[in-house]
């Protein structure tokens, strides 16, 4: 687990963050404390910790949902975001869902579009989560697996080069989770999108991404990271896998003692 990601470390990051640090009112508990991170183009990291530790507050900040208290964010590109629940709209079908978020969307590309121009849009993003005949489905006629592919397009609708994902997969069985994670690195190789992926599951994190961060509980901040070595496509019940993930749970639980 010690080579190097993917891309060299000439590369200008994609987002850099600064000193973030983030408490709710004056006298509260800090939730994140001078947190730094830098994501390159393309890069997939994941970020685990325990419950608390400010892993969906740093998402909402990324996304302007939230202010930072101190620090600062450096990057040319917003980011969109994909939380755990799919948030679909019930009234509107899967391919109208996506259209719009393309809508929306502020991206030149997207803004160029005409109502026939979106509608063809949406059917490829689809097509590109492997939907191509779920346009005119409502959320209530999918399946879980297949509503979080739906969320999936929805989110690389919005043109941006950034995803950022709060637990996307963590209802769904593990049979769902696990076709899920070999659609997600698909998706990731073919757009070429940079990914924070935010998870309480190691081996998950292990298993998507090209370095994951140990975050420390209460205030969150990066202790450990580990740069994962292994080949795409990897299986989450290898025992490469299982082994890298052991040392991280290992971690993670003295972590998690040090703050019980």
């Amino acid at each position: 687990m010690s080579e190097s990601y993917s891309g060299s470390t000439a590369v200008e990051p994609i987002l850099k963050i600064r000193n973030l640090t983030k408490r709710y009112a004056p006298n509260a508990p800090v939730i994140l404390d001078e947190f730094n991170l830098d994501l390159k183009p393309g890069e997939f990291v994941a970020l685990v910790g325990a419950s608390g530790c400010g892993k969906s507050t740093l998402l909402n900040i990324l996304t302007g949902l939230e202010e930072p208290t101190s620090g600062t964010i450096e990057t040319s590109h917003e980011a969109s975001l994909m939380f755990q629940e799919h948030a679909l709209l019930p009234w509107l079908t899967a391919g109208e869902n996506v259209e719009l978020a393309l809508k929306l969307s502020d991206a030149p590309e997207a803004k160029a579009l005409n109502a026939d121009g979106r509608e063809a849009r949406a059917q490829e993003l689809l097509e590109l989560v492997h939907l191509p005949t779920a346009f005119d489905l409502r959320p209530h006629e999918l399946s879980g697996g297949m509503r979080q592919r739906v969320a999936i397009a929805r989110a690389l609708a919005q043109g941006r080069k950034i995803l950022l994902m709060d637990e996307p997969f963590a209802a769904l069985d593990a049979i769902t989770r696990d076709l899920l994670h070999d659609e997600l690195i698909r998706i990731w190789d073919e757009t070429g999108l940079a990914v924070i992926f935010v998870t309480h599951n190691v081996r998950e994190a292990v298993r998507l991404a090209q370095r994951v961060i140990l975050m420390s509980s209460k205030p969150g901040r990066i202790i450990r990271e580990w740069n994962i070595k292994y080949a795409q496509p990897r299986r989450i019940d290898s025992s490469d896998i299982a082994q890298a993930a052991a040392v991280i749970t290992d971690e993670l639980r003295k972590e998690i003692r040090r703050h019980a």
